[in-house]
């Protein structure tokens, strides 16, 4: 390999780095901050201020190390299948000369990789908001990142089992949104409804124009989120960025016109959720899909989450808060999936991969089987850190506390003064 610095790569990802911590703080914050009640909104930005700050040094204490470590491979173990090692613990032997992938230096990517990391579990929180003590919440995200999204990290994009398989995850279908997302429903349910919640009786956000601006940022964010996966300025970068856009402006046109007929009338919140299920399912695919694959992937997903949203958890009874698991779990499934049916070397180069719809059936049982074993990892895991974090400090707060809102008597705050 080169080992001249590209200067062009470096800029490129240090800017994709800086979109992707945008969609945590302040995108993510924004977006569930606007959805819940007034009374709930700083526990949202307290929450996802937390995971940033405490994630980040977790990651570059040992969870790097963790993720892309290659000590236990490297000595026969075989346990680097699962596990990348301790060889990198506090970024040991990485030096502003250390160069990676794209020839950037491998201090970019520690940062750049950080930022997933980081916004993963602020995915979850969304799915048991307004009724967990932030204790329960600091010590459940401080497990679920070192034993649940670093082992997976490192399956899917560290050299772990799920890489060699040949599982295509070119920016987080598995490793963030289905991991995310099945582990949401999981505390959902496990968790409890809200006091006052009423299946077929949504609660009015508390700030609408809050959802817009979170999803825009969660919008802008995303092209360095998908575009900066390849670690390159180049033509997959370009491909990654035009059929992010494409999806989501068909999955938000798809959403606000079921809407429409569903409701009566197009809805901000209504639209600023399809944006958010296209940019979920294109992620997996962006590497490898054309404008074909982005158009169907886009229309299909905003299908499928409406349905989850609006009709399946009515049904069921389950109190996803802020759609969590509709959203980025179910979106990150079709779009794991349909990477399997829709990729092509048109994009990825001949060598490349293709989809079902080109011919190779066998990348799509791949993505089946990787999407299986997310779920059941994800799942499973998540059950044993809630029994694990409940039994240590408690999950859920007080009725009383709930009734009156987090703000005040977990923060001693008010997000807005009279």
């Amino acid at each position: 390999m080169d080992t001249i610095l590209d200067t062009g790569n470096t800029a490129w990802v240090i800017v994709a780095t800086i979109l992707v911590l945008l969609m945590s703080i302040p995108g993510i914050a924004l977006f569930y901050g606007g959805l819940v009640r007034q009374k709930n909104v700083l526990s949202i930005v307290m929450q996802t201020l937390l995971i940033v700050g405490a994630v980040s040094v977790l990651w570059i204490a040992f969870g790097y190390s963790f993720v892309f470590g290659t000590g236990l491979a490297d000595s026969g173990s075989a346990l680097g299948a699962v596990i990348g090692g301790f060889d990198k613990v506090f970024l040991r032997g990485i030096t502003t000369q250390s160069l990676t992938s794209g020839n950037i230096p491998e201090l970019i990517f520690v940062l750049f990789q950080c930022m997933f990391a980081v916004i993963t579990p602020a995915l979850i929180l969304g799915s048991f908001a307004e009724r967990v003590k932030f204790s329960g919440f600091m010590l459940f995200t401080i497990l679920w990142s070192i034993l649940v999204y670093m082992p997976m990290a490192h399956w899917v994009w560290g050299g772990g089992f799920l890489q060699k398989m040949g599982a295509i995850d070119f920016a987080g279908g598995t490793v963030v949104h289905i991991n995310a997302g099945i582990s949401a429903l999981v505390m959902a349910l496990m968790v409890g409804k809200r006091s006052d919640y009423k299946s077929r009786h949504p609660m009015t956000p508390h700030n609408v124009t809050f959802v817009f601006m979170g999803t825009a940022f969660l919008w802008l964010g995303w092209f360095g989120f998908n575009a900066g996966s390849g670690l390159c300025a180049d033509g997959i970068a370009a491909n990654a960025f035009l059929v992010t856009h494409l999806a989501t402006c068909v999955a938000a046109l798809t959403w606000m016109a079921i809407d429409w007929i569903h409701n009566k009338k197009p809805t901000t919140v209504g639209t600023c959720t399809g944006a958010v299920a296209g940019l979920v399912a294109i992620t997996p695919a962006a590497g490898t899909v054309d404008i074909l694959g982005a158009f169907f992937i886009g229309m299909i997903t905003s299908i499928v989450c409406f349905y989850m949203v609006a009709v399946i958890k009515p049904r069921f009874g389950y109190d996803d808060t802020l759609d969590a698991f509709g959203v980025h779990g179910v979106g990150g499934i079709i779009g794991s999936v349909l990477t399997g049916v829709f990729a092509t070397q048109f994009i990825s180069g001949e060598g490349g991969v293709e989809g079902a719809l080109y011919g190779d059936w066998h990348q799509l049982w791949v993505q089946i089987l990787a999407t299986v074993i997310s779920i059941v990892f994800s799942a499973v895991m998540t059950f044993v850190l809630f029994k694990i974090t409940d039994r240590l400090v408690g999950i859920r707060v007080d009725r009383r506390v709930e009734e009156e809102g987090l703000d005040i008597y977990e923060h001693g705050e008010s997000a807005y003064n009279h």
